[in-house]
């Protein structure tokens, strides 16, 4: 960039161990219906034609690779022409790269039976679609593999690149001339900057749970650099140059620039039809999907349900309705499609079934009653401020291993008399000191507890899917979740008055203000969208700390979450008149429904 220098470092070889590389072999084969790549995976359903390596031309002459799936039926001269569904990522194409469903205990309860192997990483699976009429084209993104260039991470030039893939698309002979994507991710991701574009061909999009912001969302979340997870996925990418180092940027580039804006989707571009999936587990595109969701302006439906996303993907219950999406926008058939609710919310109840798809007019939920509790310093969140005032501190820099309820963490809580549900977004207003430091990272989480004030766990997937015992199902963030997280760094406390909402604070990230040791300050912590269901007697905790208090991502990354913390941190909690607060979105249950 003009006025950036942006880093980069070499990108690991495709031929790299592990990494599953099987060659570059540009051609054309016809897997007969009961082709199966493996003994034990899913078979074919239809004649297809698998085009491998075909070139994607860009507009500054470089070519991209792809391998793209479709129904053998497509070819004859007289043939049905057929719309595409674009995966678009850097993660490997047709069953390429390190990151495979494998990497997860019990395979996130997807197994092997249920894809064909050809499928791209996050994406659907080309042995399925083609029998639904579709062509299935897995893209590696520039620089990935063996397409050319630099890799790029996401954004906006990124979005310009999908653009031309998807108008050589649709001039294609066997194409219809509409082309769709989806998929999760990074998959979803791409989705929010190639439609910003406003591609004349792409009809439609899917982003099945996917950031939109890639500072915010990914690698520094409320400002504090999410550096274990990103340096896997970074070293897990493969190509034949270089690729942005991102980990690098975050240290050398702290705040806002260019740079990062042209990672932040411009939502408000987006007019076409868009079906956005959205849930509460996971750990880098909650906030992404449902900030979305509200600002783009097509036709849009919103669906936030209860698993983990690759889980979801594969279920029939998803694919049969993203056909009816896809057939209503990419074939024009008329099948009630815009009968769908708008918007559908599952809402979890930790230690029972969760209530899925109930149906609310809009999101964010209009009328939303928030109630503001405060917190004590022996431990409680009161409806009224306390007169006596106190404080609480916990020593910020303790070893945080990601396993459970680390040491030093201040938990307030409340019982509730009644149903209750908490339905959207809350925030935490926190007067805080750091005691022998300028500046400190604070993790704020929402966690559920039983009536003997147990803290509970929402698995993710069935157990059964896993082929295992709940007791037995392992502790990462992909499996359970353990409630909505807030993340700041107290030197990023300056808000965006443009991008923050009425009980949503954004951080600006464009200046730092530190602290002088011992003050207190005002904090404004924004709590990520939650669903959760409360029965009688059962309590809602807040719980504040100097470390990240979610699952770490994946085995083996547990311990590896590191932040600036040094020495004790101070909570007010009224003493000196500074009150601390959690804003929660709250309402009754009568009846037992959701008021």
């Amino acid at each position: 960039m003009a006025s950036i220098e942006v880093l980069h470092v070499n990108a690991t070889r495709p031929e790299t161990e592990g990494a599953k590389y099987n060659g570059f072999h540009p051609g054309s084969t016809l897997l007969a219906k009961g082709h199966k790549r493996e003994p034990d995976r899913a078979a074919f359903i239809v004649d297809t034609i698998f085009d491998r390596d075909m070139e994607v031309p860009m507009r500054d002459g470089l070519n991209m690779r792809a391998d793209i799936f479709r129904p053998a039926s497509s070819d004859a001269d007289d043939g049905e022409k057929v719309p595409v569904i674009v995966a678009w990522s850097s993660y490997g194409k047709t069953g390429t790269g390190f990151f495979q469903l494998d990497m997860t205990p019990g395979r996130a309860g997807v197994p092997r039976s249920r894809t064909s192997g050809y499928e791209k990483f996050e994406a659907p699976d080309p042995a399925e679609w083609t029998a639904r009429g579709y062509a299935i084209c897995n893209i590696d993104a520039r620089g990935s593999w063996d397409s050319q260039g630099n890799i790029r991470w996401c954004g906006s030039d990124e979005g310009k690149d999908a653009y031309d893939a998807i108008e050589h698309l649709a001039s294609l002979p066997w194409c219809n001339g509409s082309v769709t994507m989806a998929g999760n991710s990074w998959l979803g991701i791409s989705q929010w900057f190639t439609a910003a574009e406003r591609p004349p061909h792409l009809k439609c999009i899917a982003p099945l749970e996917g950031a939109s912001d890639f500072y915010r969302d990914i690698i520094a979340p409320g400002g504090v650099p999410n550096i274990p997870m990103q340096a896997k996925v970074q070293e897990g990418i493969c190509g034949r140059q270089k690729i942005e180092d991102l980990v690098g940027m975050i240290y050398k580039y702290p705040t806002w620039n260019e740079y990062w804006e042209k990672k932040r989707a411009k939502l408000e571009n987006i007019e076409i039809p868009a079906y956005v999936l959205a849930s509460y587990s996971t750990g880098l595109h909650t906030e992404g999907s449902f900030r979305g969701f509200e600002n783009i302006r097509g036709p849009k439906w919103l669906r936030v349900h209860p698993t983990q996303e690759w889980y979801d993907l594969y279920t029939k219950e998803c694919n049969e309705e993203l056909q009816l999406f896809f057939d209503r926008y990419t074939k024009n058939i008329m099948n009630d499609w815009e009968k769908t609710p708008k918007v559908r919310v599952s809402i979890l109840r930790f230690n029972d079934e969760p209530i899925v798809n109930h149906v609310f007019p809009a999101w964010p939920i209009p009328n939303t009653q928030f109630k503001t509790l405060y917190l004590g310093a022996g431990g409680t969140l009161d409806e009224k401020p306390t007169t006596d005032g106190g404080a609480v501190t916990y020593k910020s820099d303790v070893p945080c291993l990601q396993m459970g309820n680390d040491d030093e963490e201040c938990a307030f809580s409340c019982t509730f008399d009644a149903d209750t549900y908490l339905v959207g977004y809350a925030k935490a207003v926190l007067w805080m000191a750091a005691e022998d430091a300028d500046d400190m990272d604070i993790f704020v989480q929402l966690r559920k507890a039983d009536r003997d004030g147990n803290l509970l766990d929402q698995i993710n997937i069935p157990p059964s899917a896993l082929d295992m015992a709940a007791q037995d199902v392992p502790s990462v963030n992909v499996l359970k979740y353990r409630g909505p997280p807030g993340i700041l760094r107290a030197s990023h406390r300056e808000l965006d008055d443009k991008l923050s909402g009425t009980n949503h604070p954004v951080p600006s990230h464009r200046i730092l203000q530190m602290l002088k040791p011992g003050k207190p300050v005002r904090l404004e912590v924004g709590i990520w969208p939650g669903g959760m269901a409360f029965s009688p007697g059962e309590k809602l905790v807040v719980k504040i700390c100097g470390h990240d208090m979610r699952y770490a991502e994946f085995p083996g990354m547990s311990g590896t979450a590191k932040t600036l913390n040094v020495g004790r941190h101070t909570i007010y909690c009224g003493k000196s008149g500074h009150v601390s607060e959690v804003t929660v979105p709250l309402s009754v249950g009568r009846g037992g429904a959701v008021a």
